[in-house]
């Protein structure tokens, strides 16, 4: 019998709509520039190139509702609403139609940014973990099935800061389709179920200040509220 050195430390989870079970979270993944009109405000071009991908840690999940502590290290706190795709199955290499069964379903996510950090690390051709991957940088609300939520990819995205609309798009925008994100991230790593997809962002990315309260919305998927505070 495999006997720990200490305790593990235990998996962040987050429930699902209509039932008491919660979805068990694996790895979390994010995709970079999949809206046309963000690749464009952020000095990109927005041609159909190979999607890419960064992770975040278990530790950046932040479940919805409640006080969000402004992170170290940064003066730009910058906000992106994104689809999230939850999987309950995974593998290797994966067929269209293993791709479709592999889907769990979905949630609201928003990918937390210390910019400041993301456009020196660019700068210098590094690394963007110091940007992206920080306690709860990846706020997320519950899970619905995806029985549920028929036309996923024709959904109206928005995000408001302090009841003023910063983000408003639709999912029906992204350049490359959930099942191609999928598809790829299969060929790239070893997907499992738990993992998280945060699917990229419409145009209106932009700053938090110490104050500020986020209510991100996807319709059928319900919202996302959280208030940004100096600390818990």
């Amino acid at each position: 019998m495999t006997s720990f050195a200490f305790n593990p430390v235990p998996n962040e989870n987050l429930p699902i709509r209509g039932t008491d079970k919660v979805f068990p979270l694996n790895q979390i993944y994010c995709v970079g520039r999949n809206y046309a009109d963000h690749a464009i405000e952020m000095g990109h071009d927005p041609s159909r190139e190979a999607p890419f991908f960064f992770m975040k840690p278990n530790y950046a999940i932040f479940r919805n509702q409640g006080k969000l502590t402004y992170p170290p290290c940064t003066k730009d706190l910058h906000h992106e609403v994104e689809l999230v795709v939850a999987l309950g199955a995974g593998g290797i290499n994966l067929s269209w139609q293993e791709a479709e069964a592999a889907i769990f379903g979905y949630a609201v996510g928003v990918d937390l940014t210390r910019r400041d950090l993301q456009s020196e690390a660019k700068a210098q051709s590094r690394p963007w973990d110091a940007g992206k991957a920080f306690l709860h940088s990846a706020p997320c609300s519950q899970i619905v099935a995806k029985r549920d939520i028929p036309d996923v990819e024709n959904l109206k995205v928005s995000l408001d800061v302090n009841g003023e609309c910063r983000q408003n798009g639709n999912t029906n925008q992204m350049i490359w389709k959930i099942r191609e994100l999928i598809i790829r991230l299969s060929e790239l790593f070893p997907l499992k179920a738990g993992d998280l997809i945060y699917t990229g962002t419409p145009a209106g990315v932009g700053p938090l200040s110490i104050g500020d309260t986020v209510n991100a919305k996807i319709e059928k998927l319900g919202e996302l509220t959280f208030s940004v505070s100096r600390e818990n």
